[in-house]
């Protein structure tokens, strides 16, 4: 009898192995779903987000450092950061966090936050 049971023990059916595997199946395709898929839509969309900063764009560095783009070269951006003291700074294109306002002219304005912007145009 014991004999019996070691034999039928040893045998493993297909329907088994697929039984075992299913947990493991739907684990990846419930991880497929939740963290690869997005984190690839948000790479493909930070490739956009760089390829499109221009000159005159308002940005934010991944450090905290706002500025408005003077000059874009292949892998680097110039930042100026002080309009008073001219003061400039280079930075990695990949070191740009977010673009805050988008130029709509190739015209050189001033570096001017929100506030005052609407302070000058109420004068």
């Amino acid at each position: 009898m014991l004999f019996l049971l070691q034999a039928t023990g040893k045998q493993s059916s297909p329907s088994g192995m697929l039984s075992m595997l299913l947990p493991f199946i739907l684990m990846f395709v419930v991880m497929y779903f939740l963290i690869l898929r997005p984190q690839k839509r948000k790479e493909k969309e930070r490739k956009a987000l760089l390829s499109r900063i221009k000159k005159n764009d308002r940005v934010v560095t991944a450090g905290g450092v706002h500025g408005l783009i003077t000059s874009v070269r292949e892998n680097e951006v110039i930042l100026r950061v002080d309009d008073a003291k001219d003061v400039k700074i280079k930075v990695d294109r990949s070191a740009i966090a977010a673009v805050l306002e988008v130029s709509h002219d190739d015209t050189d304005e001033s570096y001017e936050t929100p506030k005052e912007k609407e302070s000058s145009g109420k004068k």
